[in-house]
């Protein structure tokens, strides 16, 4: 049942384990903080400790010189109505001089230019604090990424029509339609139809790939296809897939996220950028008993239309301003094609 009831309660019994898990971590001997991106997630962890704390909250934000990325009016809406003591910082179009740096730190091929703002964002934090919370996590278990929408709504359209007609119909629609990176995700149609021939594992799998298939079979040489002996990198997922234990299409892929992205990409990339620091980070939102229990609720209470994290959203309204709330996502990232076509 999904009436107001049932979502008051969920509601109110996400705040209870919020709360719970943010007071387990604000336990500390030495200065404490928060880094507050100005999105829902770090918002709603700085919110939840204002109310727990009897002093300032002690928070740290990244500024980009270009609007397109820059959150910090965001950031700076939350730090005034918490009265939090906030420092800011800005990364411009030359933080190239990190990038040998961050290949000695990360020490592995690492492909997220976000590890840029989050090993500045650790150096400032370090500056005041010696344990910053973060609002990592809240994505892969409120359902917050882009991609879990256009997955759903692919989802839909692959449920309408059987297989026998949609895998040659899209499979010969994503080999002759061409490529059109330059074009915002829904009008890259190509991306689109060769998701469409596939399963709900080998379409996420195609959308999550920075190298996606077609391109691989032509790039391997026939000598490294035969030392790969038939193995695929979907196997990976496939296997995850496996042991989800759920026909529910965006568990599924959660799940899947929860395995791979986040432990490989996220975690990674704080782990690293912090430990450069000398910086503890805690991560309220990955909080076993509340991932256990969100990962309970049915989809629709994550994803609902257009807006992600749902949930989440309803349950801070009274804590956070709208305009933190209801936004487009930006995510934290750099002005990546536009430093490489410009100054690199």
């Amino acid at each position: 049942v999904q009436g107001p009831a049932r979502i008051e309660e969920a509601t109110e019994e996400l705040l209870r384990r919020l709360r719970e898990s943010v007071k387990l971590r604000m336990i500390s001997e030495v200065p404490l903080g928060a880094f507050l991106s100005g999105g829902v997630d770090s918002s709603a962890v700085v919110a939840m400790m204002a109310g727990l704390s009897d002093e300032p909250v002690n928070t740290c934000s990244i500024a980009f010189a270009d609007p397109q990325y820059n959150e910090s009016e965001f950031a700076q809406m939350v730090a005034d109505r918490y009265h939090t003591r906030h420092r800011v910082e800005q990364v411009d179009a030359d933080d190239f001089g990190l990038i040998d740096e961050l290949a000695r730190l990360y020490d592995e091929p690492y492909a997220d230019s976000s590890a840029i703002p989050t090993y500045r964002v650790c150096q400032l934090a370090r500056k005041h604090v010696t344990v910053a919370l973060s609002g990592d996590g809240g994505d892969e278990t409120f359902g917050g990424y882009r991609r879990y929408r256009l997955h759903m709504m692919e989802e839909r359209m692959r449920a309408s029509l059987p297989a026998a007609i949609r895998q040659p119909l899209f499979g010969f629609l994503g080999r002759v339609y061409p490529k059109a990176d330059w074009a915002p995700r829904m009008f890259r149609a190509k991306t689109t139809f060769e998701g469409m021939a596939r399963n709900s594992v080998q379409a996420y799998f195609h959308s999550m790939s920075q190298l996606r298939e077609p391109q691989r079979s032509r790039f391997y040489s026939r000598r490294f296809k035969a030392e790969l002996g038939g193995y695929s990198a979907i196997e990976v997922f496939e296997r995850h897939a496996r042991n989800a234990q759920t026909d529910d299409p965006l568990s599924l892929i959660q799940y899947i996220d929860l395995q791979t992205y986040l432990v490989g990409d996220i975690n990674t990339k704080v782990d690293r950028a912090s430990m450069a620091h000398s910086l503890e980070v805690r991560e309220p939102l990955m909080d076993h008993p509340l991932i256990e229990w969100l990962a309970t609720l049915p989809s629709q209470l994550k994803v609902r239309g257009p807006e992600g994290k749902w949930l989440l959203k309803k349950a801070m309204e009274p804590h956070l301003p709208a305009d933190v709330l209801y936004r487009p996502k930006m995510g934290f990232s750099v002005p990546l094609a536009r430093w490489f076509r410009g100054p690199l």
